[in-house]
Formats: C-alpha cells, sequence, structure tokens
C-alpha cells in the first residue's frame, strides 16, 4: 500500500502508512484559518502525535482521539492536561525526548525540539513506517546542530520542516537544516497561517536549491495529498 500525507495546514498533516494506519500530527481543526477540513471529515485515526501544548498544535488532540479511538502520544505534562479535559488513560502515552514506543506497527521516536511551552518538552517526531521508510516532523523549532546526528541515526525519506519564521525556523534556516538532516524529500509547513508568518514557500524554495540541491522540495496547498 502506497504511502500519503495530507497537509491540514499550519503543522498539522495526516499521515496514512503502508499498513494502512492513519497517523494525524498535531491536530488544529477548529479555529484553524487553514484547515481545508472539519472534525466531522477526520473519520479514522490510529495514532495523534503532539509536539507541543500551544494551542495551534494540540487544539484538536482531545477531540481526535475521542472521535476516532486513536492512542495519543506526548510529553507527560501535555498528556496530563488531555487526561484533565476528559480523554481516558488508555488513549494516552507518556514519552519524552530520546525514547521509542512502537504502537500498531509504527515506531515513534521523540526528537528535541527548540520552542517554548507551558507544560513539559517541546517535541519533533522520527515516525518509522510499517516497510521501514522513515517521516521527521520537526514541530516548532529553530536550527540546532544535531540535526546532523539525527541525519545520520536515522534515513529520513521525508522531512516535515517549520519555514515561517517568527516563532520558528526561517527560510533560510529552514534550507540550511537540510544540509544537516539530509532526507531524500521535504514538504514546509507552519507559514501564511497567520500574517506575520512568512506567507509562500517561495524563499525557502529557492534556498534549499542552493543549500540541497539534492533535496527534493514538495510544496503542496492545504488539503493538498502527496504520495511517495
Amino acid at each position: 500500500m502506497a504511502k500519503s500525507i495530507r497537509w491540514l495546514g499550519h503543522a498539522s498533516f495526516i499521515l496514512s502508512t503502508p499498513g494502512g494506519k492513519s497517523v494525524v500530527i498535531d491536530p488544529w481543526i477548529e479555529g484553524n484559518p487553514s484547515c481545508p477540513v472539519k472534525l466531522e471529515e477526520i473519520e479514522e485515526a490510529h495514532l495523534v502525535l503532539v509536539t507541543h501544548d500551544h494551542f495551534d498544535h494540540s487544539g484538536g488532540a482531545v477531540d481526535v482521539a475521542r472521535k476516532t479511538g486513536a492512542t495519543v502520544i506526548a510529553c507527560p505534562e501535555t498528556a496530563n492536561k488531555f487526561k484533565e479535559a476528559g480523554l481516558p488513560d488508555i488513549q494516552i502515552m507518556r514519552v519524552n525526548i530520546g525514547g521509542s514506543v512502537t504502537v500498531e506497527g509504527i515506531t515513534v521516536t521523540v526528537t528535541q525540539a527548540f520552542h517554548s511551552s507551558a507544560t513539559g518538552s517541546c517535541f519533533g517526531y522520527i515516525i518509522k513506517l510499517e516497510d521501514g521508510s522513515i517521516v521527521y516532523h520537526a514541530g516548532d523549532t529553530g536550527i540546532f546542530d544535531s540535526m546532523k546526528l539525527l541525519g545520520e541515526l536515522y534515513p529520513i525519506d521525508l522531512a516535515l520542516l517549520p519555514i515561517g519564521s517568527v516563532f520558528t525556523m526561517d527560510p533560510y534556516q529552514a534550507a540550511r537544516a537540510l544540509t544537516l538532516l539530509k532526507p531524500k524529500r521535504v514538504i514546509p509547513m507552519h507559514y501564511k497561517t497567520f500574517p506575520v508568518l512568512e506567507q509562500t514557500a517561495e524563499k525557502f524554495v529557492a534556498l534549499a536549491r542552493e543549500e540541497a540541491p539534492q533535496v527534493e522540495v514538495v510544496v503542496i496547498e492545504p488539503g493538498q495529498e502527496y504520495n511517495w
């Protein structure tokens, strides 16, 4: 079965795996000006990954999990907020940086992300699918030198990198991050949602071609799906 990923705007994605599983990352559905779907349209999810507690990343986690029965993966402090919101503990998996868990045949490894959070740490995720392919969702982060080590440890097939600046990496840092991570392909995210952010991926595309011409840059619009 083919792998596909659908961008829901901002940092939200639905990843469909070769084993027929659905992984929802940083769901922010209601109130997301760039999200093209409504909550009722998300009919299936097996895992929900939350990078940190900011509303534009965690706001839909409990709703999606309640609707689908998915397991939510988050740092302990953020996970406790979900429990307080009424999500059953059986649907919550608490993790921390450096740890790996395998759920539904998918192995999720937690990486650092340099950002702020009211509860606990901010994460990125290395997601190893059933066929061995690897997706890296960087979360909200600035560039950091140990991205090079992540690229050495995990042969990344697809990287999802923020490019919007102000709250995360700007296009130049994101393009330089490609030289450290060395993914086969990259999809830019976390831009144009708010007026203060970068409004297009044009700068990132141009800089990525200069810094890492071997990386395929895939630009999709919210709602679009990419297969590889």
